[in-house]
């Protein structure tokens, strides 16, 4: 039989409807090609043989009995080990966590389990998703399948991993600052960061509350619409998510479509060869007609300060629910105090403890209005920025990074440098937009992605756009 783990989600639906093969029998092959690949790539932090093998034997009872079933149904997945998965463990890539057991389904994977889809195993991180390269993982490094000596990006770099390697058919991960859209570009896979609230944050362990996302990762443009349009529409325990229409018409050609390019991101900083690929990107939209617009967003110049005083503030009283008292690692001290701070210095790694720290400094009495206050008046400016490129342009093209996937170890003793990866990322998450990262070409055989940026809950135009745009850049 021919290699069941290279097909996209659409091939392995078809191929069910047809019955060249089982749900059993595509879920051993990828059991297999973990056991086989993830040694050497490590982007699993616990594979779930037995109950992906119920649940495939599940799924294909279902397909034996009925003639429409789900397009998810069958079709193996992994989770980022921040979403809970009932029975499972939940670790956040934390030791605090190391031996938490999640006790309820998160919302996206209650809406996977109804479409019987079947969840392989939770996939590596940063520790509590802080990090750009899965290096800040209590546990293990994920390596870049293109490449081991190179990282897989991050926070979500087991998820986009075990893509890229064909060891999950699509993953779901989370992005706060482009830790979805970072890691598929340096492993050459489709990685969709969904507009602020277009999918439940209920059952995924919080970093920023005001910034997280969930979304999926996938081979083709095809398969992330097939994953976001199951785990997308309102939930009644999240307060800030909302339903959405997934019915407005295709765009099915470039032609007329208004692309604008930021002159901020193409400034100093960007690899010359990544520039290359994704003016060559641009150049290609523009043979098919489309028209492209020089726009300017001034404030994002301080993205990158005001995220991480954000971040770091929304993160220090999202963590604080790890003391050491209500679930995870509990190291007795002294008096209560004792036992919390020892607990906690026991349990974070070196990231969580950093942004912690600043968060605090950040919230504490006297620094609130010249750190905190001050973040968010930026934020509304950069989220201005965006209303007002808008009126001018459909959609907007950046890089995702700017530079190919960067060497193991290269920037972990530079903190600085490795928050600056996130540069043309993170004002997506403050302004609470959809963007998306596709394949555009590479550099050597490191992948370079294209984001697409579109306005608020314009997903479907979103990935129609770069769907025509994938067909171009293969």
């Amino acid at each position: 039989m021919a290699d069941l783990t290279v097909l996209t989600i659409k091939e392995l639906h078809e191929g069910f409807k047809k019955k060249q093969f089982t749900s059993m029998e595509v879920t051993k092959a990828y059991l297999d090609a973990i056991e086989k690949k993830d040694s050497k790539i490590g982007a699993y932090l616990s594979v779930d043989n037995e109950g992906a093998m119920e649940q495939a034997m599940a799924a294909d009872k279902i397909m034996a009995t009925q003639k429409d079933f789900p397009a998810l149904c069958g079709v193996p997945c992994s989770i980022k080990d921040a979403i809970l998965v009932k029975g499972q463990k939940a670790t956040s890539a934390s030791k605090i966590l190391e031996n938490y057991e999640a006790s309820y389904d998160a919302t996206v994977i209650a809406r996977l389990k109804k479409q019987n889809a079947v969840i392989l195993g939770k996939t590596n991180l940063d520790e509590f998703a802080m990090g750009a390269s899965t290096e800040n993982s209590a546990y293990k490094v994920t390596k870049n399948p293109h490449d081991v000596s190179r990282v897989a990006g991050g926070s979500s770099g087991g998820s986009a991993a075990s893509v890229a390697a064909n060891m999950a058919a699509y993953s779901l991960g989370s992005d706060t600052g482009g830790s979805i859209r970072l890691p598929a570009s340096y492993c050459g896979v489709v990685g969709l960061k969904p507009t602020y609230g277009a999918v439940s944050r209920s059952g995924l362990i919080a970093l920023a509350s005001s910034l997280d996302q969930i979304g999926p990762f996938a081979k083709t443009v095809e398969d992330a619409q097939m994953v976001f349009e199951v785990i997308s529409g309102k939930d009644p325990l999240d307060a800030t998510s909302v339903e959405i229409t997934n019915d407005k018409p295709q765009i099915t050609n470039l032609k007329g479509l208004k692309i604008g390019i930021p002159k901020e991101y193409f400034a100093k900083g960007l690899d010359k060869e990544v520039e290359v690929i994704i003016k060559n990107a641009i150049q290609k939209a523009k043979d098919a007609g489309a028209k492209i617009i020089p726009i300017s967003l001034p404030s994002v110049a301080y993205a990158v300060a005001c995220y991480y005083i954000t971040l770091a503030s929304e993160a220090s009283a999202n963590l604080a629910r790890f003391d050491g008292i209500r679930y995870g690692l509990s190291v007795q001290g002294k008096t209560l105090l004792d036992t919390y701070q020892k607990s906690r210095g026991a349990g974070f790694g070196a990231e969580p403890k950093r942004r912690i720290m600043l968060g605090t400094y950040s919230l504490s009495s006297g620094y609130y209005d010249a750190y905190y206050k001050k973040a968010q008046q930026v934020r509304e400016l950069i989220k201005q920025d965006f209303t007002n490129a808008f009126k001018k342009v459909d959609v907007i093209f950046s890089p995702v990074s700017p530079y190919p996937a960067f060497k193991v170890g290269e920037k972990a003793q530079d903190p600085l440098a490795m928050y600056l990866v996130d540069i043309y990322t993170v004002s997506v998450n403050l302004a609470g937009l959809p963007g998306i990262s596709l394949p555009a070409g590479t550099v050597g055989k490191l992948p370079v992605g294209l984001q697409i940026i579109a306005n608020h809950f314009q997903e479907s135009e979103l990935l129609s756009i770069a769907g025509a745009m994938e067909n171009m850049l293969q």
